[in-house]
Formats: C-alpha cells, structure tokens, sequence
C-alpha cells in the first residue's frame, strides 16, 4: 500500500508543471495534470469519431490511460512547446527515463505489472503506430488549439508561432487519428488566420 501512496504523491508534481497555453479566463496558464485530464475527457467525448477499424472499435478506456500517463516524464524535465523541434530526441530520451523512475516507485513484485503496463501504455502513446495510440495523439495536439482559438490565439502570439507552424505540427496526427476533428479544425484555423491569432508578418 505505501507503494501506491508513494506513486500517487510523486505525480502531484505534475501539477507544478507549467504549460505555455493559459485558462480561458487568462487567470494563470495550466499545468500539465489539468491538461491530461482534459484532454481524456476530450477523448471519451470524442469517441464516435475515432479513427478506428469498422470491425474493431478503438478501445476508448485504453486511449484515456495513454493519455492519463503520457505526460508523466515532465514531473523531471518540464514541459516545452510542442513546436520546438531543437533537442527533442533528447528530450523524449529524458521522459522516458523519467517515466520508469516514476513508474518504479510502485516497487514490489506484487505492483510490477502494474508498473510495466503503465510503460506499455506510455511507450504504446510515443510510436502512435496503433489506432489508439493515434487517436490519443489527435486528443493531445488538438486541445491546445482549442484553448488557443477561444483565447484568441494566446499562446501562439507569446511564443512567436506562425500558422504554417501550427499546420504543419498538428494536421498529420488530427487526421490520422480523429479526421472529422481536423476538418473542423481546418475551418477554425483559417478564420483565425484571417483575426490574427498568429504571429504571422503582414504584408503590404
């Protein structure tokens, strides 16, 4: 039992983790724990327009516990903006050191399992080659889009983020794992364009 009290209280710290994308009464900006949750929320409620096989449905309860761990890693590297490329191979390499201490707190034998499906689902989550995976991934690149269309383009000004940036980092996995979400998004991106949501130069 001190075991799983031990794991539950490291991931506390999670809520310490600063995003980039604020609250959408600009209060504070989020952390990583309300993004993880809001995102499987954004999932469960998402769930008819998985991209899925017409035979087998995307396992839904799977998607939310990929999405409950995949951020996990930054209780000891912190988050970064998902358009910063620089240093991301190392980046990812440092989460997943990060997940197997944080998994490891479990301990005893009895909580291995455990503990190795948690990093299944974690390492299931970073290849996004099954349709869970990619329709987790559509959930986790989607919602800051969404904050940043109802916070009129928020984070995207302060971090200097064009909208061929924004294009080309979420409309592969939004429509590989969820299209419908990307058509709306297709529409949504463009009449923010044409509102200056981004930090795009304007020509004379």
């Amino acid at each position: 039992m001190q075991n799983i009290v031990n794991f539950i209280l490291e991931l506390d710290k999670l809520k310490s983790v600063t995003r980039k994308t604020s609250l959408l009464n600009g209060e504070r900006y989020e952390n990583s724990a309300e993004h993880s949750w809001q995102i499987a929320m954004l999932a469960s409620s998402l769930a008819p327009y998985a991209a899925g096989d017409a035979t087998k449905p995307v396992d839904i309860n799977r998607v939310i516990a990929m999405l409950l761990v995949h951020d996990i890693g930054e209780i000891d590297t912190g988050d970064t903006i998902v358009y910063q490329e620089e240093g991301l191979a190392d980046r990812k390499l440092a989460e997943q050191q990060a997940v197997a201490r944080i998994f490891g707190l479990l301990g005893s034998a009895e909580h291995k399992p455990h503990a190795e499906e948690l990093m299944t689902l974690w390492l299931e989550f970073e290849r996004a080659e099954t349709a869970e995976a990619r329709f987790a991934h559509a959930a986790d690149r989607a919602m800051p889009v969404l904050l940043n269309l109802a916070n009129k383009g928020q984070s995207w000004i302060e971090n200097g983020i064009r909208y061929e940036q924004v294009i080309k980092k979420i409309k592969p996995p939004i429509q590989a794992g969820c299209p419908a979400l990307w058509d709306y998004l297709e529409v949504e991106l463009d009449a923010a364009r044409e509102k200056g949501y981004f930090d795009d130069e304007i020509s004379d």
